[in-house]
């Protein structure tokens, strides 16, 4: 499911980041990016009241695309404009807590988020990545193996290499 976050109405309920901070939506970004990197495929759009134009970092990218409204009015105006805009609003999430834009979400069968519980989402560690192939061995080579593999496909040894040993299993003693 894609989101559609109010961006300082999410700020206000994350306990990590101020609406008081100078980067307070680029901390918000960096965390959307890191859900929608765990979420793959999930487009992520966030709309702020009153951003800082002309920030020397691009916002968008990793999933998220930003938007600055002018005002904190225009803010509403602009989610409500892309909720009714959706093509398909049930393949859509919105995160927001004001009463109005949530109103129109509803109306149109987008689903509803509340902030605060999309901030302990956005907190919640990450579940650990269960990888059910067996561990493999941490395989080290000797300069010498090195040295014999350089060889073996055509870069001859630097003068500081040690002379190579070849890779070939010992030789078994014979039996008398």
């Amino acid at each position: 499911m894609h989101l559609l976050v109010d961006g300082h109405n999410l700020i206000g309920q994350l306990p990590n980041i101020s609406l008081a901070d100078a980067d307070d939506e680029a901390r918000l970004v960096l965390l959307l990016r890191g859900y929608a990197a765990r979420k793959r495929g999930r487009q992520v759009l966030v709309v702020f009241d009153r951003g800082v134009y002309g920030h020397p970092l691009q916002p968008d990218g990793y999933g998220v695309t930003c938007y600055f409204a002018k005002s904190p009015q225009d803010a509403d105006v602009q989610l409500i404009r892309r909720i009714r805009a959706l093509k398909r609003p049930r393949e859509w999430a919105l995160v927001s807590s004001d009463r109005a834009v949530v109103r129109v979400a509803e109306e149109c069968k987008v689903r509803v988020i509340g902030a605060r519980e999309f901030a302990a989402r956005l907190l919640a560690p990450a579940a650990p990545q269960t990888d059910r192939r067996e561990e493999k061995p941490d395989v080290r080579l000797s300069d010498a193996e090195i040295a014999e593999w350089l060889q073996i496909f055509g870069q001859p040894p630097e003068e500081d290499d040690p002379p190579s040993e070849p890779l070939s299993a010992p030789k078994k003693k014979k039996r008398r």
